[in-house]
């Protein structure tokens, strides 16, 4: 049983980061690979892995992998799952050559735990103790060259923030590179008589395992996903032949464990007592407060939604002008003709409605992120954990809720830390009623023709104010439909919230811009990806048509024009707007209008709401399109310009009317728009019953409420 370390395979190095939740083992990674790094999945499942590239000394390139937080090697979460099967399994497409495992110097005690279950494999090791500026603040101290000894690994103490001991650590990573793995036995825990009857009966099934991974398949055999039916079959004879009791051996070996790295940390480890309250202890006083902290929560969330107004404007004007300049080139440089009107109309009108609101969701997520960073995000879980449980919910759930505002897939995906199915499903279901980053769009054009401008730039200005009423009606919805679930699905399981919550700490910016880089990057390509192909599709289904209705549609512009006097230039307007509504888009829409006429919506409206559920985004774009090729309004318009001078072509009345365009917003508020958010709730639940009931539950919701909202106001 050899795994070797050494590059003796074609594949680069590969480094696992590893470290408990809350660790700053990310901020060591962004420092470690900055720019260089992508987002994917671990095979068969939908949780995020960070892969990287970082250069030796030497110029050669290894790869690193940030895997999730965990805490141990028995986990209660899905994310933690994902550590202990590909660590169990050295056949496993990420499986590391060594590990760089990352503990936060403040709670070295806690965070060694893992690090000896890692120890125990075999694998070469570096042990970085991470935040070294606020273990400096404490006091804290510790003897690098006793604990290396005691461990048989090099320590480097470190802080993300000031840079401290990179340099060290990079002469480490340089020196693991050439160590060969020699699988000794387990140092910090000695398996019991069964356990090694268990692992030594394992041996010849699993010939490159180690004595601890083959302990590890006997505690997980059940459900790690890399195990064939004979092999699992195999393990449940050999742990009931030895009688191995997971349970007991879980708690005989994290106990001798603890036994074993607790005398050696205190041995290694000096901190000043003080009997002052640190700042952590002192700031919670308020920001916890049962009464004070979740009005200054109100509060943020309220700034959050503010600024996405306030702050964007200047962006949005700019990349409004860009397009438009795009727009006068392309047709200043092309000859007139389809091509032409492709790249205009279709093309840069799709895409230019989306990314000019790229400013409001880069917005978003840096205060989002912000938060995060600051390690008040795990605060906001603990204050509404009695509230949330109320709903049927979790204290992580606000977390995942929260998340939503950005995306529902990744706060869909982030459930997995919750460990009570029911809590777990009812999160799920009602997660993608909160208002995400893709609803903005749509939100930014329709509001101002709810709710007037007002002042404009003061900071409490009434649209900004409707945006926030969005929100929160988003979220009612969430927590009455989660109220709903409480009582209906049924459980024996507990509701337990096991949360560490972290220091406080200075936001590390460099974090919480490649977070809304990545973010922004994902939102943008995904979106653009769908919204390209929908606009030229679009485009030609707006620009041609079944050739009888086009041709009858001279005839029609002659007969109305002549009815109502109309002058060259509204002929030519009225003529474009009857040739899409008899265009192939025209006669989509117009066979969907019977049933969304009474919530106020138009045939255009019924096309842009059957492509958003692709992605909400795709509204704007659709729309865009839509008023490019059937209008001969100036290029250089906006696509709120657009909407607000539409007309109907026969009696000449605005379309999006208050009543219209608040029924379209209450409609987006509630609906189940986002094929994307499906397929991961599929793959959450692992049945198509959820999702199905979902989509109608959440569009049925959204029919009534549209409904009566155009009702009361038209």
């Amino acid at each position: 049983m050899n795994n070797s370390s050494s590059q003796t395979h074609s594949r680069p190095f590969r480094l696992a980061l590893i470290g408990n939740p809350n660790s700053g083992k990310s901020s060591v990674f962004n420092r470690l690979t900055g720019l260089q790094q992508k987002v994917g999945n671990f095979p068969g499942v939908t949780v995020d892995k960070k892969l990287g590239s970082y250069e030796l000394s030497n110029g050669e390139k290894i790869n690193l992998i940030d895997f999730p937080g965990a805490y141990s090697f028995y986990p209660s979460a899905q994310d933690e799952r994902i550590v202990v099967q590909t660590l169990a399994n050295p056949l496993d497409e990420n499986y590391p050559d060594a590990i760089l495992y990352i503990a936060d110097f403040t709670r070295l005690e806690k965070h060694l735990l893992l690090f000896t279950q890692i120890k125990d494999l075999g694998l070469p090791a570096i042990l970085g103790l991470n935040m070294a500026d606020m273990a400096e603040e404490r006091g804290r101290e510790v003897d690098t060259a006793l604990l290396s000894k005691k461990i048989d690994a090099p320590v480097v103490v470190l802080s993300s923030h000031s840079g401290e001991g990179f340099q060290e650590l990079e002469g480490y990573i340089d020196q693991l590179t050439q160590v060969e793995t020699s699988n000794k036995t387990t140092a910090f825990y000695r398996p019991n008589a069964i356990e090694k009857r268990v692992a030594l009966d394992l041996e010849q099934a699993f010939p490159t395992n180690t004595i601890y991974q083959n302990i590890l398949l006997a505690h997980h055999y059940q459900w790690l996903p890399f195990l064939s039916d004979d092999k699992r079959q195999l393990i449940e004879r050999v742990t009931e032949e030895h009688d191995f009791k997971t349970l007991r051996h879980q708690v005989q070996e994290t106990m001798a464990r603890f036994d074993q790295f607790e005398p050696v940390a205190k041995a290694t480890i000096k901190e000043t007592a003080t009997d002052n309250p640190g700042f952590t202890e002192r700031v919670d006083r308020i920001l916890t407060h049962k009464v004070f902290g979740p009005l200054i929560f109100l509060l943020l969330m309220l700034f959050v939604f503010q600024a996405i107004y306030a702050w964007a404007g200047y962006p949005m004007d700019g990349i409004e002008w860009i397009f438009g300049q795009l727009n006068d080139v392309v047709k200043a440089v092309l000859p007139a003709g389809w091509l032409t009107d492709l790249l205009t109309d279709g093309i840069l009108a799709g895409l230019g409605g989306v990314v000019i609101f790229i400013p409001q969701i880069a917005i978003l997520f840096f205060l989002i992120n912000l938060l995060e960073e600051v390690g008040y995000m795990a605060r906001a879980a603990y204050m509404f954990d009695s509230l949330m449980h109320f709903f049927g919910l979790n204290g992580r759930s606000l977390v995942a809720l929260i998340s939503s505002g950005a995306c529902a897939i990744p706060a869909i995906m982030s459930t997995r830390t919750i460990a009570n199915w029911k809590e777990r499903l009812i999160t799920i279901l009602v997660a993608p009623f909160i208002s995400c980053s893709a609803r903005l769009p749509v939100y930014v054009v329709l509001i101002g023709f709810v709710v007037p401008a007002g002042d404009g730039d003061g900071f409490f200005n009434q649209q900004g104010l409707a945006f926030m009423g969005l929100y929160l009606l988003g979220i009612i919805a969430a927590l009455g439909t989660a109220l709903f679930f409480k009582y209906i699905l049924k459980t024996e399981e507990r509701s337990t919230l096991m949360l560490e919550l972290p220091e406080y700490r200075r936001p590390l910016f460099r974090n919480v811009t490649l977070n809304v880089w990545d973010k922004v990057r994902s939102f943008v390509i995904e979106a653009g990806k769908v919204i390209l192909i929908i606009s030229i599709v679009l485009w030609a289904l707006a620009s041609y048509g079944p050739a009888d209705k086009m041709a009858a549609v001279e005839a029609q512009t002659t007969a109305i024009a002549t009815a109502q006097n109309l002058d060259a230039t509204a002929k030519e307007d009225l003529e474009a707007s009857l040739k899409l509504e008899a265009s192939y888009a025209g006669q989509m829409g117009k066979y969907i209008e019977p049933v969304i006429k009474p919530l106020g919506f138009d045939w255009k409206m019924g096309v842009a709401i059957i492509c958003s559920f692709a992605a909400r985004e795709v509204f704007v774009g659709t729309m865009a399109t839509l008023y490019s090729v059937g209008s001969a309004a100036d290029d250089e318009s906006g696509i709120i310009e657009r909407l607000t001078n539409e007309r109907n072509p026969v009696t000449g009345e605005q379309v999006y009317t208050t009543a219209t365009s608040a029924s379209l917003l209450i409609f987006y508020v509630f609906a189940m728009m986002c094929m994307s958010t499906l397929a991961v709730v599929k793959r959450e639940t692992k049945s198509w019953k959820w999702p199905i009931f979902q989509f109608f539950l959440m569009t049925g919701i959204a029919y009534l409420a549209s409904f009566a909202v155009y009702q009361w106001l038209a």
